[in-house]
């Protein structure tokens, strides 16, 4: 891959994966309700598992795409229904006060939501095509290595802050009120993609 289009595919991997989505406001969510620490098998999840799922795309989940488009319309419906359940389970989660009901999402659930996550859909088949037309191995692992070492950071500084906010909400009516604001925001960051 030339420099010039390492720069592209690095600055693509910024972009997609410190703007909002389901994965960074779940993060965010997770961070304030929970703390970074509690967090953190969220986190490893969806950088590991990210970086599984644009590996396993380059080996051709691409082709059975474009084979059979249907199948990509099913997993997108069913990506939307998964956050429009996860979105519900924000919104009615009770504060710590009340009663520890938000759970954090643990290593293996937040690796198999990228599956379902139509954001993280779109990034990798993206990045698959436009970063490795020729279909090599060096390129495609390539792909994988930079996303996740700028996915990284980027799931830290979304738990990060949400573990700060973490603080403004003590009170649990600012809790519930944040959680809300976080589920509508979960709903809304699919809207584009529809």
């Amino acid at each position: 891959m030339p420099l010039e289009q390492l720069w592209t595919l690095v600055l693509f991997a910024f972009a997609t994966t410190f703007s909002p989505g389901p994965n960074n406001i779940m993060l965010m969510t997770s961070g304030a309700n929970v703390g970074f620490w509690r967090s953190l098998p969220h986190m490893l999840g969806v950088v590991i598992g990210f970086s599984l799922m644009v590996i396993l795309v380059g080996l051709g989940l691409t082709g059975l795409f474009t084979a059979y488009p249907w199948l990509h319309q099913v997993l997108k419906v069913a990506g939307m229904l998964y956050l429009a359940y996860l979105a519900v389970k924000i919104a009615f989660s009770k504060p710590r006060e009340v009663g520890v009901s938000y759970r954090p999402m643990g290593f293996w659930a937040a690796a198999a939501f990228q599956w379902v996550n139509p954001k993280g859909w779109t990034m990798a088949l993206t990045a698959v095509s436009l970063y490795n037309p020729a279909a090599t191995w060096l390129a495609l692992g390539l792909i994988a290595l930079v996303f996740a070492s700028i996915n990284l950071p980027s799931v830290c500084v979304w738990t990060a802050a949400g573990s700060q906010l973490s603080r403004l909400l003590s009170q649990p009516h600012w809790l519930r009120r944040f959680n809300l604001l976080m589920a509508v925001l979960l709903l809304g960051s699919t809207l584009p993609l529809l």
